[in-house]
């Protein structure tokens, strides 16, 4: 599945890949504390905006992901590659460092 960016570009997974749009990070604590860009960590949730055609197993035989377009997903802390396409920011990872959707 492609994703077509604001730029018109298109973004195409290859294999078990996943392109997420990260949630956007708190700009205020549960107190009403505003955090300076610098301070906000980065979520760890996202959705999913395009998804590769699946992996291939031991037989040959192609096994579809188990995520799909609009699934809202935790992933892991230090997965995949931040990449930047028009103004819009995306992260690519593999359907493996998704822990759970929600």
């Amino acid at each position: 599945m492609a994703k077509k960016a604001s730029g018109g570009t298109r973004i195409v997974p290859l294999g078990d890949r996943v392109v997420l749009k990260r949630a956007e990070a708190e700009a205020t604590t549960a107190g009403g504390i505003v955090l300076p860009d610098a301070a906000q960590d980065k979520p760890q949730q996202g959705e999913v905006v395009a998804i590769g055609d699946g992996y291939v197993n031991d037989k040959g035989e192609r096994i579809p992901l188990s995520v799909k377009e609009g699934d809202r997903v935790i992933f892991s802390s230090y997965a995949g590659d931040e990449i930047t396409v028009g103004d819009e920011d995306y992260l690519l990872l593999r359907e493996s460092d998704i822990l759970a959707t929600v």
